[in-house]
């Protein structure tokens, strides 16, 4: 009889503990949850534009170059116009304000950029009084990220709950940031995640290829979203090819998206091939047909950022396994090409923590971040040899010129002389 009692009283107690388990799991936990404040998106767009004087650089983007001008962006938020026919002495010229810009790239005197996604055309014939021609809604993304202002601090929370957001009409101006209790159904149903400590990395960099182009057309960095080659312009956008016909210059067609197997980052043509630096690996595309990209092949790497440069039968990657790029050991990855459709890996060098790279006959420019630049003699890629090691600076990017090399590190815009089998400071010009 006592048994029996003593299992009721078991079931009883364990039943009781059981609802107060799921008392507690409806009523769940405290969060902070963000919902963002929102304005009209065409308003938001046209007040995100402007011509300015000169102004201090907030955060060190991308370099560019044209004729006797650079454009150094600043990241999100446009660039800066710099006169550098002394590049002895550089003289900035004014400062485009573009808001959610990433890349930029010229041609024949038109600018073309991105800004939340739209394709921007903007006249600069006339350095001074630079117009804007036409701006392509959604040409070349959607995300929803793209449009929040950069001026606008990410709030801290552990959740964003963007509810009814329309990116396509609206941009957020700002976040409202509140305590909710929220169930564990709550969680899974509303966010998708059943743990509150996940996290996004909305940062990314971006320049345009340092290959060879024709004199009509600007060269830019290593770290390159938009290329154009010849009439056609290829901007890679997280997991896609946008391609646009630009033989009429005011006014570019969209062409159909090409989709690449992963998420992309960087794009560098030689001749009619362009190379994709993706965050998986090197893809590898044929663009004899130009408006619709043909896959060829990859290679495939640890998960990490990835930059690409190629000459002739060697493509160079720089990868950077740190914060949100992911795990990979950072170094230069020397990849075998000759073989388009068999990418093969010919030698690995660590590195610190590499960003852009670029190369001219046969000295390597590589862009180690805080460990400086670093010039390497490639004529025996089995062997590099390091001829020069500038320490003491940040470095970001670098286009390899005819006459000299520029590169882009902390609010700095640093040129250097090429010598023999080496280089020498010429300028270095604070954009603060």
């Amino acid at each position: 009889m006592k048994k029996s009692i003593h299992l009721v009283l078991l079931i009883a107690i364990a039943t009781l503990a059981a609802c107060a388990d799921d008392k507690d799991d409806v009523q769940g936990e405290e969060y902070l949850v963000a919902t963002p404040l929102t304005t009209n998106l065409g308003e938001f767009k046209e007040e995100a534009v402007a011509v300015t004087e000169p102004v201090p650089m907030v955060e060190s983007g991308k370099i560019y170059a044209y004729q006797d001008y650079i454009f150094v962006n600043d990241l999100h938020r446009g660039f800066h116009v710099i006169d550098n026919s002394n590049p002895s002495n550089p003289n900035p010229i004014s400062f485009i304000k573009l808001e959610g810009n990433y890349d930029i790239s010229i041609k024949s005197d038109r600018l073309y950029a991105d800004s939340y996604g739209d394709l921007v055309i903007m006249d600069i014939s006339d350095i001074n009084a630079i117009k804007m021609v036409q701006r392509l809604e959604g040409a070349i993304y959607q995300q929803f990220w793209c449009t929040v202002g950069f001026d606008v601090d990410w709030p801290q929370a552990d959740f964003y709950d963007y509810g009814d957001f329309d990116a396509s009409k609206e941009a957020i101006v700002g976040w409202e940031v509140k305590s909710q209790r929220i169930s564990s159904e709550e969680l899974q149903r509303k966010f998708g995640v059943g743990d509150p400590n996940v996290s996004f990395d909305l940062s990314n960099s971006s320049a345009e290829s340092a290959s060879p182009t024709s004199g009509d057309t600007g060269q830019g960095g290593s770290l390159a979203r938009f290329k154009i080659v010849q009439d056609y312009l290829y901007a890679v956008e997280w997991s896609g090819i946008s391609v646009f016909d630009i033989s009429d210059l005011d006014n570019p067609k969209t062409l159909e998206d090409v989709y690449v197997n992963g998420a992309i980052e960087t794009v560098y043509n030689q001749g009619d091939i362009l190379f994709i630096g993706g965050t998986q690996g090197m893809y590898i595309y044929d663009i004899s047909s130009p408006e619709k990209p043909e896959y060829i092949s990859e290679f495939v790497h640890g998960t990490a950022c990835d930059p690409v440069v190629v000459d002739g039968d060697y493509a160079f990657v720089t990868l950077r396994g740190e914060n949100s790029c992911g795990s990979t050991e950072s170094g230069l990855y020397i990849v075998d090409v000759s073989d388009l459709v068999n990418p093969q890996l010919k030698k690995f060098y660590p590195l610190e923590g590499p960003y852009g790279i670029g190369f001219k006959d046969d000295n390597l420019f590589v862009c180690d971040g805080d460990a400086g630049l670093k010039v390497y003699d490639k004529t025996d890629v089995n062997d590099l040899k390091l001829v020069s090691h500038f320490k003491d600076i940040v470095t970001y990017d670098v286009i390899p010129l005819q006459e000299s090399l520029l590169m882009i590190g902390d609010k700095v815009l640093y040129q250097y002389k090429y010598l023999n089998n080496d280089i020498r400071l010429l300028s270095s010009f604070s954009l603060e």
